[in-house]
């Protein structure tokens, strides 16, 4: 059974004293295709690392995230830019919109977003979105920019299912992670409404952690707790979902 974590930050700080360690734990779960999003400049030597560390496993993403959009974003969407020239990265992310924790630069995330979303359409690669306290605002962006190639995933999605339908009608899979083993997360009570096939599974490692670890730091084996989560939901076979949810990242990322 191969299971993917199409969103995890395996690079983090947080996986420093043990990274190579909570990686063979995800592997000995069956979790052997790791897709590693991007936060900002700061952060891409230690991706590139990990990608040599585990070539065959590790698949890297470039972009600038929302809450790292500042004064000096210009700079950061031409180091975006040029990294997705010089090696091959599998999608454009995560970027999006975040109000959650500061509305400062509202007008310059949207202008990332945009951005950066023409690049991965011009690139021909998917974008995987990061949208908190945001839904209008990232729909307003995504409308602007529809068409083309424009296609992706919805990271950690935590929507209603009119949410989630319009998110779909852009070409978007939803990402499903910790959040849908919580008992106020919502999201279990529609998601058996969305076509399988328009899911994939993430943890977001080293955040949001699913039961029975909620709270605690999240790693990549633990989306085997997602998987269980999401079969519940369906009605499926494990490996079932497994398999299907494996190939809709294959579909997005062409690998």
């Amino acid at each position: 059974m191969i299971i993917t974590d199409t969103h995890t930050h395996l690079y983090s700080e947080a996986f420093d004293e043990d990274r190579e360690g909570m990686i063979q734990r995800a592997m000995d779960q069956g979790v052997t295709r790791f897709f590693v999003p991007a936060i900002d400049s700061t952060y891409t030597e230690r991706m590139l690392q990990l990608k040599n560390r585990f070539p065959e496993n590790v698949f890297l993403m470039t972009g600038l995230h929302p809450t790292h959009v500042k004064e000096n974003f210009d700079e950061e969407l031409r180091h975006v830019e040029d990294s997705v020239k010089k090696r091959q990265y599998y999608a454009i992310g995560e970027i999006g919109i975040d109000l959650y924790w500061d509305k400062t630069y509202l007008k310059e995330q949207q202008e990332a977003f945009a951005r950066q979303i023409r690049l991965a359409k011009t690139m021909e690669l998917p974008i995987v979105i990061h949208c908190r306290d945001a839904f209008d605002e990232v729909f307003d962006v995504l409308e602007q920019e529809k068409g083309g190639s424009l296609r992706g995933i919805f990271h950690c999605f935590t929507g209603n299912l009119e949410q989630a339908e319009r998110a779909l009608s852009y070409d978007m899979k939803l990402g499903i992670g910790g959040v849908v083993t919580f008992k106020n997360g919502k999201i279990d009570t529609f998601l058996h409404q969305i076509d399988l096939l328009n899911i994939v599974l993430e943890t977001d490692a080293p955040y949001l952690a699913p039961v029975p670890y909620r709270g605690k730091r999240n790693e990549s084996a633990y989306v085997v707790n997602v998987l269980k989560r999401v079969a519940e939901i369906y009605g499926m076979e494990e490996a079932v979902v497994a398999a299907v949810t494996t190939e809709n990242s294959k579909e997005v990322f062409g690998i």
